[in-house]
């Protein structure tokens, strides 16, 4: 019986500890001077991993796993990319399925940087966001 309550306890620990690694994430574009800003504003960012979605694009378990924090695709869509208005996306009514294919479709449409601490999400590049991203880490 005690075998059985020390594996069960080991099973909890290592499913928390992936957790905290899995949720240590930042998901940016690294020819961005924005995003580049943002991180040196952030640093230092131990136990952090960072993933450039140009040279390594964002898989949709990846991008369920950033939906799931928050209310909806099109918080984590930018409009601001040059290709949504390029392919004419502003004057069309877009739904949930058509940003979350779009953001899967280009790195362009993610708003970034994207960052996962904990179970917070930190989308986007305001000021604000910038500065409650960094205290939560480093607090």
């Amino acid at each position: 019986m005690l075998k059985i309550a020390h594996l069960m306890i080991f099973k909890f620990l290592c499913k928390v500890d992936i957790l905290k690694i899995k949720m240590k994430k930042i998901y940016h574009l690294s020819t961005c001077s924005t995003c580049q800003r943002i991180l040196k504003e952030l640093q230092p960012l131990e136990g952090f991993t960072l993933q450039d979605i140009k040279t390594e694009p964002i898989t949709p378990a990846q991008l369920q796993e950033m939906r799931e924090l928050t209310d909806n695709y099109l918080s984590l869509f930018s409009k601001r990319a040059m290709l949504f208005r390029q392919r004419g996306l502003h004057e069309q009514t877009l739904g949930e399925e058509d940003y979350k294919n779009l953001i899967l479709e280009h790195y362009t449409f993610l708003k970034r940087p994207v960052i996962l601490f904990g179970e917070s999400i930190f989308i986007g590049n305001s000021k604000k966001t910038t500065a409650t991203a960094k205290e939560a880490i480093h607090s």
